[in-house]
């Protein structure tokens, strides 16, 4: 036997590269599936517990998963597995229930059989008043102009305490029906209360359909406030907020 017959071919450097891209593409799609999935925050409605430009890690584990948890969310089931409910007072991704693709996030103040209502710019869950301590003022810098709103720290059933905005006690949003919540579903809200559409515009929101939620999110891994025009690169390091970096989402 010929010594050239014993040399095996080496595979071409174009396949390898190929079979690792594939490889290293499923491995992302299996962690953003099963693990965590990034996300941007485009709005000033969960202000101040995230800011415009906050990017954020969402665990998809959290609340088990449905079809939502898949990259273009492929009906290929119903429900959720390993499915749990949130805790009351988390801060969670969800898609649109009016259009099973928008990605929203907001804080979940209303579990199945909860009932939720807004009466002078206080939250009452189940009859009770939600207490809220003031803490100052708050100079908004969200998508919108600067405003002085007021802040607040509210504790919800439970214990769970966070931040909340608020522009005043009349507003649209701050008297309104009582919500029952159906078995199912759940109640969001945004942190900055006048400036946020959610669950209790039910034509617009309305109710979450638990099927319909994506994760809890879990901490900021970057922020940045882009106010500079972008070929000012001498100004990228001051916008970034740093203190931010890592933080984890109450």
């Amino acid at each position: 036997m010929s010594r050239s017959a014993l040399v095996k071919r080496k595979p071409s450097g174009l396949l390898d590269n190929v079979k690792t891209i594939v490889y290293a593409g499923l491995i992302a799609i299996g962690i953003r599936t099963v693990a965590f999935e990034p996300f941007n925050i485009p709005s000033g409605s969960m202000i101040p517990t995230l800011l415009v430009g906050d990017y954020l890690f969402v665990s998809k584990y959290s609340y088990g998963y449905s079809r939502f948890s898949l990259p273009l969310s492929p009906p290929l089931f119903s429900g959720r597995i390993f499915g749990s409910l949130p805790a009351r007072g988390d801060v969670a991704v969800f898609k649109l229930p009016r259009d099973n693709s928008t990605d929203y996030i907001k804080r979940i103040v209303g579990l199945p059989g909860d009932r939720i209502q807004m009466k002078g710019g206080q939250l009452f869950i189940n009859g009770e008043q939600v207490p809220r301590q003031a803490i100052g003022d708050y100079i908004a810098e969200g998508d919108g102009p600067r405003m002085q709103l007021k802040e607040y720290l509210e504790t919800l059933p439970g214990g769970k305490q966070h931040d909340i905005l608020k522009a005043s006690d009349d507003g649209p949003l701050d008297n309104t029906q009582e919500y029952h919540v159906p078995e199912g579903y759940v109640f969001a809200m945004g942190d900055n209360r006048d400036n946020s559409l959610d669950s209790r515009v039910l034509n617009a929101v309305g109710f979450v359909p638990v099927e319909n939620l994506v994760g809890r999110a879990e901490f900021i891994f970057f922020s940045i406030d882009a106010t500079a025009p972008w070929w000012e690169v001498w100004e990228w390091p001051f916008e970034i907020r740093w203190s931010r970096l890592f933080s984890g989402i109450n």
